[in-house]
């Protein structure tokens, strides 16, 4: 640490000075009747997670939209679907209990903030309401909301994420594939087979 750390509660007030009434009295104990229409737009949250030692981790999740499933006001299930099989997210439930979430509506410069204890559920009935016609999940997450709140449209306005115009070509980079060969070779020591864009793009199509 050094004098140009901020380390302390008092001195971060200092720096930024206190927040606006409205920011916060937004927060909310449960999903009232927007939240859950915005939820049933979204069709794309990020999962934010720890282990039991504090290591964080931020996953993607995506469907049709409304695929999180709100059974009530109190109540949120998040199917699961194909991945890499690392668990991070799941394993973190495991072990804290603990869930944040991040939905976006595409073309919506707004977000809505959940957060709320997470467990993961194999109930019949559970499944069955997260059930799409490609698969049944093999476990849904319950997530029992404790803070709902909507966030300001600020960073995507500033991002400017949906404007195609300012989409950047793929060509930009390598395939994941390949960027991951280059990472593994140069951290591990190791050489993996690297697979192209189009091969990456099939073997999706595949576990959608």
């Amino acid at each position: 640490m050094t004098a140009t750390h901020i380390t302390t509660l008092p001195a971060l007030r200092q720096l930024f000075g206190p927040a606006r009434e409205r920011s916060l009295k937004k927060e909310i104990p449960a999903l009232d009747a927007h939240a859950m229409q915005f939820i049933g737009l979204s069709p794309f949250v990020v999962l934010a997670s720890s282990d039991a030692h504090g290591h964080m981790d931020a996953s993607p999740r995506g469907g049709e939209p409304g695929f999180v499933k709100v059974l009530d006001a109190q109540t949120l299930l998040v199917p699961d679907a194909p991945g890499n099989n690392r668990l991070d997210t799941l394993e973190n439930i495991i072990a804290t209990g603990r869930l944040g979430l991040l939905f976006l509506v595409p073309g919506f410069d707004e977000t809505l903030r959940v957060n709320g204890r997470a467990v993961l559920s194999t109930d019949p009935a559970d499944l069955a309401l997260c059930a799409d016609p490609r698969r049944t999940p093999a476990l849904a997450i319950r997530v029992s909301v404790e803070s709902v709140y909507l966030h300001c449209g600020k960073s995507l306005m500033r991002s400017q994420l949906w404007d195609a115009s300012r989409h950047t070509d793929r060509v930009q980079l390598p395939s994941m594939g390949e960027m991951m060969r280059d990472q593994i070779r140069a951290f591990k020591g190791e050489e993996i087979e690297a697979e192209t864009q189009a091969q990456m793009l099939e073997r999706y199509r595949q576990t959608l």
